[in-house]
């Protein structure tokens, strides 16, 4: 058996009893939905074996291979799966710890992700220093054989949830843009964080700012050398653009589909222009997923950028395309609660911000891909 029949077999039989309720919860502009429900969700994943598939097995994982990967997030997707509450741990500090941790930061922080027994979140924006990362201004000094940091952080993830945040921060006074920043792993249950939800115009709040006052977090918790975080943070984003990309495509086939099936029961369809606009979108998601599948590899480089410039402007349109379907009806949120298709034009507006800005993406892909000059 295949590892995709495996999974669809798995899923098919595990998605019932207890959680049957959890399909389709959570996702942007929904984290709130089923917290609890979907946390035991994902430590049944990772007891059975189906979190972290790429990581060796020592840590838990199957040392899957790529297409192995793209296979479950493909049939994780299609069984309407819960969102996962446990992917930053897994898809982002998992691979850069595999990549610049010690053996002891792997064997004590790889092994709780895998089982989903601990959260985590990323801390890089700052209020004056979102798109240019270089900019950070948090600051973490040693004393008494721990870092002690201070500063604020924003548009900080599931911030209100996670067990541990990895943090670049400033740790050489004086420094300048991108050196002097190391990257560190902090606990965030502790005096000296606090965490503010911030309101979105979905009425959810799933971005949060985080201020720390003192906080600390042991010497020995930074991944790669004191001063090198630059390049340990431009790695975890590399891996931002993972395997699982071909799963989230899967879910904007779903959402196209009800634009779709909208469009035809509001008599939009007939719209010359709106049916245009509706060949487009699926065209241009065909494109995505084959350039996905051209440019996937193990270690992803600069040229990752591409795959999220084009999802990100995609899948803003398609929010905007989803209330030009739903006609005057779409302005109005019946009983204060916004439909799926409402939700999917508020939340998409942050898909071209979060993640690294379209205008960044651009540059990355012109300096660093195409080769031209800064």
């Amino acid at each position: 058996m295949s590892l995709r029949e495996e999974a669809r077999a798995w899923l098919e039989e595990n998605l019932t009893g207890p959680f049957a309720g959890a399909r389709g919860l959570g996702g942007p502009g929904r984290e709130h939905e089923g917290h609890e429900l979907r946390l035991a969700w994902e430590r049944h994943l990772g007891k059975a074996g189906w979190t972290c598939l790429a990581w060796p097995e020592r840590y838990g994982g199957r040392a899957a291979s790529l297409a192995d990967q793209v296979a479950f997030h493909e049939e994780y997707a299609r069984a309407d799966a819960p969102a996962r509450v446990g992917h930053i741990g897994e898809g982002l500090l998992g691979p850069t710890l595999l990549q610049f941790g010690t053996e002891e930061q792997k064997d004590r922080f790889l092994p709780p992700v895998q089982r989903g027994e601990e959260l985590w979140c990323q801390g890089y924006s700052e209020p004056d220093a979102g798109s240019d990362l270089a900019g950070v201004r948090t600051r973490a000094r040693l004393e008494g054989g721990r870092w002690v940091i201070d500063g604020q952080k924003v548009w900080t993830s599931l911030a209100h949830v996670a067990d541990w945040c990895f943090v670049l921060c400033r740790t050489e006074p004086g420094s300048q843009r991108h050196r002097g920043l190391s990257y560190l792993l902090v606990p965030m249950r502790q005096p000296g964080v606090e965490v503010r939800p911030i309101v979105q115009m979905t009425g959810t709040s799933e971005f949060n700012e985080v201020f720390f006052d003192g906080a600390t977090t042991d010497a020995a918790n930074v991944v790669g050398a004191p001063g090198d975080g630059w390049r340990v943070a431009m790695a975890t984003l590399a891996h931002e653009r993972g395997a699982s990309t071909l799963g989230q495509q899967i879910g904007f086939r779903r959402e196209l589909d009800k634009v779709v099936e909208t469009a035809r029961r509001t008599g939009a369809a007939e719209d010359p222009v709106l049916r245009d606009r509706l060949v487009r979108a699926w065209l241009e998601l065909r494109i995505m997923r084959l350039n996905a599948l051209r440019t996937m590899r193990p270690d992803p480089g600069p040229e990752a950028s591409i795959g999220k410039l084009y999802w990100s402007e995609w899948h803003r349109r398609l929010g905007e395309l989803a209330q030009a379907v739903q006609g005057r009806a779409g302005l109005v949120a019946r009983d204060g609660e916004l439909n799926d298709l409402q939700r999917l034009y508020l939340f998409s507006r942050a898909d071209t911000i979060y993640a690294g800005s379209s205008e960044i993406q651009r540059t990355i892909i012109a300096e660093r891909t195409l080769g031209l000059p800064r």
